[in-house]
């Protein structure tokens, strides 16, 4: 084989067609960079991925549409070259942080707490829908950072700088965390609007206190069911008073008299 068919073998996909892989090995680590159609596809992809690991002047910036491997592949091989940590995740760890890249365009940015996680769980996509698979279950992105999948951005949490691919601890603030509740400044009083949706929404009441407002979210639905809507709504779980101040607090907070009217 010459030179230029280094790190390139032939083999069969399932099919029986042809195809040939390209691999190197770096720092004792074998590496797969692909399988392409033809020969010379996988010729350079050896020559472009032994290219990114012997320059460290090679940064994500010179990816371009004429590159023969993936994109992920090339982010993988310049984290490795810098870091000498190998992920097959298209990460690179920074000096503070954690960049992971969707795409070209698209970098996401995590806390280094968070390196071990994206190390072995890939972020996925569908639509505007950011998920990864966890122990057989699909779990939002926000998810993991106290975003509920209800959230909206501005009203239920922000990003503090503006960012919302930056998924630091520090730049990420929930504003409100109870299904249902929203919190609302007046001129006179500021405090906590309870909301349930039936055939639209209904006022469950307001509120000066976030726990009260949870649980009244949570005694809404419990009325609305006896009185005959069986909807899905999720409760809220409040893990900052016992069972008996719940009850207490259930058992004396008003509810709006249209809650008890529905049907």
């Amino acid at each position: 084989m010459s030179e230029s068919k280094k790190g390139v073998f032939a083999t069969k996909k399932k099919n029986g067609e042809q195809s040939f892989r390209a691999s190197l090995t770096f720092r004792n680590k074998h590496i797969s960079l692909g399988s392409f159609a033809d020969i010379i596809s996988a010729g350079k992809a050896y020559e472009e991925g032994y290219r990114v690991i012997s320059d460290d002047g090679v940064g994500i910036s010179d990816y371009t549409s004429f590159s023969i491997l993936s994109f992920d592949k090339f982010v993988v091989l310049i984290n490795f070259r810098d870091t000498g940590m190998y992920c097959a995740n298209p990460l690179v760890i920074r000096k503070n942080y954690i960049s992971y890249y969707l795409s070209f365009d698209e970098e996401l940015k995590f806390s280094k707490d968070d390196l071990f996680y994206y190390m072995s769980h890939r972020i996925l996509r569908r639509g505007g829908h950011m998920y990864v698979n966890d122990y057989g279950m699909q779990l939002s992105l926000g998810s993991r950072y106290g975003i509920k999948a209800y959230a909206v951005e501005g009203r239920d949490y922000r990003f503090v700088n503006g960012d919302h691919l930056d998924f630091r601890y520090e730049n990420i603030e929930i504003l409100n965390m109870y299904n249902g509740v929203e919190y609302v400044e007046g001129n006179r009083k500021s405090g906590y609007r309870v909301k349930i949706h039936v055939a639209g929404d209904l006022i469950v009441g307001y509120y000066d206190d976030v726990i009260k407002a949870a649980i009244a979210y949570n005694k809404a639905i419990d009325i609305l069911k006896k009185n005959g809507i069986n909807k899905e709504y999720s409760p809220n779980y409040i893990e900052e008073i016992n069972g008996k101040a719940y009850a207490e607090i259930y058992s004396n907070i008003g509810i709006n008299d249209s809650i008890y009217d529905r049907r």
